[in-house]
């Protein structure tokens, strides 16, 4: 198949990346002259305007968009309206809020694919878990390049109407937060305990059989591995929050308790105090683990 996409930050090459190693043909575009440079490098055909891209792509356009949530998503579809008719195909693979999704699918003139994805630019290599909404004759589609973009045809699935794909996300991101929180408590814990432990060790023996085994808990490993057992100079302060902010948001509508998610959540707020908290500081650094987000160091 034949697949534009727009937006070639550290997820969009990957996107490419992967589309093109599973032999799809791929045309390519971003504001940024570099990134297109960088995805012809790898084999795509590269596109210096939207108006270019679309032109480039046959009678029924393939798109995938892979740019920063909110008004970039708003103001690239604007662009592409007036070159989009019903046989078209639109993905948005970012992390949209679902009453986004849902708002633009009724007003985009292609059939609009919600497509939560998890994994990271650390999971680049295996793949990524993608969570679709959307029409089910749109997903069918773009299977193949759903198939080459996740882990594979297990690593996708349609999840219901539009937004869906971006709620069932939305959520997986508070399941998230909870985790790190409680990876987090624990190693404080035993860093703060009455044994001298290495972390390192502790993290590599539960990894191997034990109950809470987990990539996230890999990630744990690998902090302690790199940063020392007192994660040298990782700061106590945790970036992000907007998806666990619609979690809560959304439980609270719903009448949901979600007690973990909402304490995790305040603490991610917490942090931003600084007051030294070391379950705080890990849960900083898996985020770098899992995602490459940037560490904050302290002075």
């Amino acid at each position: 198949m034949q697949l534009g996409v727009i937006g070639l930050g550290r997820m969009g090459q990957i996107v490419v990346d992967r589309v093109l190693e599973a032999g799809h043909d791929v045309v390519a575009f971003d504001l940024e002259a570099e990134a297109v440079a960088t995805a012809a490098d790898a084999g795509a055909e590269p596109a210096d305007s939207i108006a270019d891209l679309v032109g480039r792509l046959g009678e029924e356009k393939r798109l995938w968009l892979m740019v920063p949530a909110g008004e970039a998503v708003d103001a690239t579809l604007a662009e592409l309206e007036e070159h989009l008719d019903a046989d078209d195909v639109v993905v948005d693979g970012g992390n949209s809020y679902f009453e986004d999704s849902v708002r633009r699918a009724q007003s985009c003139p292609a059939a609009y694919l919600d497509c939560g994805t998890s994994g990271g630019p650390a999971g680049a290599e295996l793949g990524f878990s993608l969570m679709v909404g959307g029409p089910e004759w749109a997903y069918e589609e773009l299977e193949p390049a759903f198939d080459a973009v996740a882990t594979g045809p297990d690593g996708h699935e349609r999840m219901g109407p539009s937004g869906s794909g971006h709620y069932v996300k939305m959520v997986h991101n508070g399941v998230e937060y909870a985790l790190m929180q409680t990876y987090g408590e624990g190693f404080e814990l035993l860093h703060e305990g009455r044994y001298d432990l290495d972390l390192e060790a502790v993290a590599s023996v539960w990894n191997n059989g034990a109950v809470i085994r987990s990539w996230l808990l890999e990630l744990c490993e690998e902090a302690f591995r790199e940063e020392g057992t007192d994660l040298g100079d990782v700061a106590d302060r945790i970036e992000g929050g907007s998806t666990g902010t619609w979690t809560v948001q959304e439980a609270l509508e719903q009448e949901v308790p979600l007690p973990l998610i909402y304490t995790s959540l305040a603490e991610r707020f917490g942090s931003r105090a600084d007051d030294g908290r070391f379950s705080r500081r890990l849960a900083s650094r898996l985020r770098y683990g899992f995602g490459r987000h940037e560490v904050p160091r302290r002075e």
